[in-house]
């Protein structure tokens, strides 16, 4: 049965001397849980967070109202003060709502979380 409860986690791991930040999502990524992601967002920047990456591993559905949550995060962290946002571990019906609506021309996907992490490296 699906289940379209949305939640985050959160947590911070120090990778390479950075304090990157991941949202671990789960459910429907949708105009129910829009509100959620942004300000679980606004929070973090508020609170310093310059390195973010989104987990979608756990995201069942994602629809436009989705994606525009998405979009506002990531110009959120669109700025000199952040290092922006990543996305990772999208499921393949996740991956190619954002593939077809062209988000992924702007927006970095990677494979896995490790992936992401790694390309925080400079």
């Amino acid at each position: 049965m699906v289940n379209p409860d949305f939640k985050i986690t959160n947590e911070q791991i120090q990778h390479q001397d950075k304090p990157v930040t991941i949202f671990h999502m789960r459910g429907w990524l949708d105009a129910q849980s829009e509100a959620d992601l942004f300000s679980a967002a606004e929070e973090a920047r508020t609170q310093g967070v310059r390195y973010l990456v989104l987990n979608l591993e756990d995201i069942q559905m994602l629809t436009s109202a989705g994606i525009r949550a998405l979009q506002k995060v990531y110009k959120l962290f669109l700025s000199p003060e952040t290092s922006g946002m990543k996305l990772c571990s999208a499921p393949p019906q996740v991956y190619h709502a954002l593939a077809i609506t062209g988000f992924l021309q702007t927006v970095p996907m990677y494979e896995n979380l490790q992936a992401a992490l790694t390309s925080y490296e400079m």
